[in-house]
């Protein structure tokens, strides 16, 4: 089957021809430029930083114990910092100290599932 033209990569003053958007080398750049800054869920580079770092370990040291396990009345060391409101990239509501709440990471995977990966009740995704 014959194959489409090549055509010029898309990339200003690159003279390459590929017969995708850009050549391999500027694909590479616009990838990383791509996960860098415009692709969906840039809060979890959040997760990452120094700040949450240590506002993760001031609540679990503060509060050692699972709030959900203890409500149900048993005992569980917590491990992860949750937040109680999905911040949905709201960066005021990601530091919000108050918004936080211990979990251990069975009770943290359920809340999780409940509300939706990303906040979202009720939606269905379908492939």
């Amino acid at each position: 089957m014959p194959r489409k033209p090549l055509k010029p990569c898309r990339y200003p003053g690159c003279p390459e021809l590929t017969d995708d958007r850009f050549c391999p080398e500027h694909m590479k750049e616009y990838n990383r430029h791509y996960n860098r800054e415009e692709r969906p869920g840039y809060s979890k580079r959040l997760y990452k930083t120094a700040r949450w770092q240590r506002l993760r370990k001031r609540v679990l040291s503060e509060h050692p114990l699972c709030a959900e396990c203890e409500r149900q009345g048993r005992i569980a060391t917590a491990t992860v910092a949750d937040h109680i409101i999905p911040h949905m990239g709201n960066l005021e509501l990601f530091w919000e100290e108050g918004n936080l709440q211990a979990l251990c990471k069975s009770c943290h995977d359920r809340k999780t599932a409940k509300e939706g990966r990303w906040g979202e009740k009720g939606k269905v995704y379908s492939y």
